[in-house]
């Protein structure tokens, strides 16, 4: 089964490639975002006809949350209109494709994880365009599988895990946010769940949650950090107010995974459990 990964260069392209070795049923193709450029249909519908994959996994995404307020067109560019032509050739040649989207499709005002069935409500460009993108393939292609992820770290590309070690190692002392809750995920977790929905062969398509498992807030995600790296640091708890950002970020994203679970029979670990085993 061929498996093409649009955005490979980023956190979960490269998890997968990290672990595509012990998934021997499945051959993979990576694509950059030049090779397989998703705003540009005619290089998408050329890349499929050369490939022929049976699955894409689109892992390209603008990210730069506070960015995309000023750099609107090309958030929408990609996050919209690459999703679009994603779905599109992907119906074309029939391929399935398994999109990955985020909790910022939120407003973050619950206090209890967030399902599937939750109403979204985005509250800036980011969050606003991975929905939109999310409503383009649901239109356009049948064969989806759209699963939306929170604070995705690994030790790949650029995350909050190497930016509170590269600070640590510049500063004494760090104000991090305590009153933002949600769940750190490792990459590699996720990719690992990706494939056994390849894997597993179910046409259960939809909309599906996926982090590790817990809660923590950003304070609480460093302090770990720290801990399991062996770093020493001045850390304080910090509120939301004291370090204003142009998006305002959701109070509270933890998604409930159970529709995940129970539909492909995964298992989650604690993102304690995952910093340790991926740091």
């Amino acid at each position: 089964m061929v498996v093409l990964v649009t955005g490979a260069s980023g956190q979960l392209g490269q998890s997968i490639k990290h672990i595509a070795a012990s998934h021997s049923s499945l051959s993979f193709y990576y694509a950059d975002s030049k090779e397989g450029d998703i705003t540009n249909k005619a290089v998408l519908e050329k890349l499929f006809k050369e490939v022929k994959p049976d699955y894409c996994i689109n892992a390209a995404a603008y990210t730069a949350v506070d960015k995309a307020e000023t750099d609107k067109e090309q958030a929408y560019a990609v996050n919209v209109t690459g999703a679009k032509n994603l779905a599109e050739v992907c119906n074309a040649e029939g391929v399935k494709l398994i999109h990955i989207s985020t909790d910022f499709v939120f407003d973050g005002t619950k206090s209890t994880p967030y399902t599937e069935e939750d109403s979204t409500n985005p509250q800036g460009v980011y969050g606003i365009t991975k929905r939109q993108g999310e409503q383009e393939i649901e239109k356009a292609l049948k064969e989806h599988y759209i699963v939306r992820t929170s604070w995705l770290y690994s030790q790949f590309a650029n995350n909050f895990m190497k930016t509170m070690l590269r600070l640590a190692a510049e500063r004494d002392s760090l104000g991090v946010i305590d009153d933002q809750k949600g769940t750190p995920t490792n990459a590699v977790d996720l990719a690992e769940a990706v494939l056994k929905i390849i894997e597993s062969g179910k046409a259960a398509y939809g909309i599906y949650h996926y982090s590790n498992e817990g809660e923590t807030s950003w304070y609480g995600f460093a302090k770990q950090i720290f801990e399991t790296n062996n770093v020493t640091i001045d850390l304080k708890p910090i509120p939301t107010s004291a370090y204003p950002t142009p998006v305002k970020r959701p109070q509270y994203s933890v998604l409930d995974k159970s529709k995940i679970k129970y539909t492909f029979d995964i298992q989650i670990n604690s993102w304690e459990k995952s910093l340790q085993l991926y740091k």
